[in-house]
This record gives C-alpha cells, structure tokens and sequence, in this order.
C-alpha cells in the first residue's frame, strides 16, 4: 500500500494517518497496534499519560517490521517540563526504542509556567537523537507564539482535537503561517455513531462516494494535510479508517462539512485550564 506523507519543517515525513491508542491497556495496545501494523498503518500514537507505552512498544516488536518503517510518537506529562530528557528517558524506556519519530509536550499546563523549559528540553532532545521530530499538543496560538518569541524554534507539529464540529480554520492558518504541522486527535469527533458520524450532511456526502461516514470525516482532514489519528480495536473500523485515505472530497463537500454547527453544549478542552 502507498503510505501518503507529510514533509515536517525539520525535513522527516509524517505518515498521514495513524493509529491512536488512547484509552487502550498495555494487553490491548500490543494486540491492536500488531493489528494495525500487520493491516498497512505506519503511524502510531502514545502518550506517557494513556499507560499503553510498553504494549504499544511490544506490538512494534511482534510486527517484525524494521524500526525505521513505523513513526511513533509519544508525550510527556507536565512534572517533566523541567527534566525533559528525564521525561524522553522513561518514554524509551518503556517503548523499548532508541528514538521516538515525534516526541510532544503533552499540554502547556500554564499554570505552572514552565511549558518554555520544556520545549527549550525538546530541542535539546533532538540534537542528542532522542527524537527525530519535536512539537507540542493542545498549544493555543498564544502558547505557540510565546514558543517562538523566546526561542525562535517552532514547534514542527501541534496536536490539537480537529473535525467538522471543531474545524480550526484560524489555529490551522496559524499553523501554516509558521511552518507547524497540524495532527487531528479524536478526528470523527465525540459521541461515535450518535455524534458527528450521524449528520445527514455527512452520510449524504458518503452516499455520493460510497464511502462510510468516517470515512469521509477523515477525508475532511487528510485533504486539507491534517494528519489524523483514530483510533479502534476493531479490524473492520481499522481497515475502514485506513481507506478513507482514498475517499477525495469536492471543494463543496469540504466546506460543507466545515460549516456544520457543533451540538449546544459543545466545547473543546480549554489548555489554559485543563492538562497534566
């Protein structure tokens, strides 16, 4: 299979759908990401905080694929932001790797002020190998801005939840004006098959394409170059996920789906109060 890519700024490509692993266990993470693996994903997500890094580690090792075929990312929590290369230490250590592809600061947890020392840890990072690509999750604007100013290094990637109930046009313009990459966490949105997935816009657009209405949330994020990473354990949804890489969408489509009104009540996660 054709692994589509985007070209990060520090020059690594980005498989352009992954495999999120969040809240999977260490026994379900090695099951699902051999699965995925062993299905065609070159792409998987962790995090310090999910608990899943020696599973996800594992299924890498059951695969039998080269390291250097999968790109794995993973975050650390915010008692790191002052000792990254603590933090990246206890990351590999329990993958099991050298290197991680992307390592992310998983929140900026404002409260505590130290997000800067923590990316200032990340670029240090990189220089000594431990990481290939560096970015941050959850950044606003403002927080990515701070970044820049009192380092003059952006961030290759930020990881924000991203969908057609939270299209991010300005965070995403924002993005590109500073050469950052933009990966979509919960991509179909909340609420599964009672949620986004059940819109009559949406199964409309998929009935046109004889596609699955996931499949054409995603294709909402794949061809405007967002990376996403869903996630399932399921080996029917893992292939239907992974096929939305060849559902391509009209300009009309695209911005239908982009005007589409959240639910009342809907509100994404604020940065500047929520993290760990």
């Amino acid at each position: 299979m054709e692994h589509q890519t985007i070209a990060l700024a520090g020059g690594t490509r980005i498989p352009l759908i992954g495999l999120g692993t969040w809240p999977l266990d260490d026994e379900a993470a090695r099951r699902v990401v051999r699965l995925a693996l062993d299905l065609g994903y070159r792409h998987v997500d962790t995090a310090e905080n999910y608990g899943n890094e020696r599973g996800v580690g594992d299924g890498l090792r059951d695969s039998g694929l080269d390291r250097g075929d999968v790109w794995v990312t993973t975050k650390f929590n915010r008692r790191w932001h002052t000792d990254v290369l603590g933090g990246l230490a206890g990351n590999l250590e329990r993958l099991g790797l050298d290197y991680v592809d992307l390592a992310l600061i998983h929140w900026p947890n404002p409260d505590q002020d130290r997000y800067v020392d923590a990316w200032r840890g990340l670029i240090d990072a990189r220089e000594r190998g431990l990481a290939r690509a560096i970015g941050t999750s959850n950044f606003t604007p403002a927080h990515l801005d701070r970044l820049l100013a009192e380092t003059g290094v952006a961030p290759e990637v930020n990881q924000i939840e991203c969908h057609p109930y939270l299209p991010r046009v300005a965070e995403r313009a924002h993005h590109a004006r500073h050469g950052i990459s933009t990966t979509a966490w919960s991509p179909l949105g909340r609420g599964g098959q009672d949620g986004l997935l059940a819109e009559p816009a949406v199964g409309r657009i998929a009935g046109r394409h004889g596609a699955t209405p996931a499949q054409v949330v995603l294709a909402w994020c794949l061809q405007q170059g967002v990376a996403a990473i869903p996630k399932s354990a399921s080996p029917a949804r893992l292939r239907e996920n992974l096929d939305a890489l060849g559902v391509r969408l009209d300009d009309e489509e695209l911005a239908a789906l982009t005007a589409l009104p959240a639910p009342a009540g809907f509100a994404p996660l604020d940065p500047d109060r929520f993290g760990h």
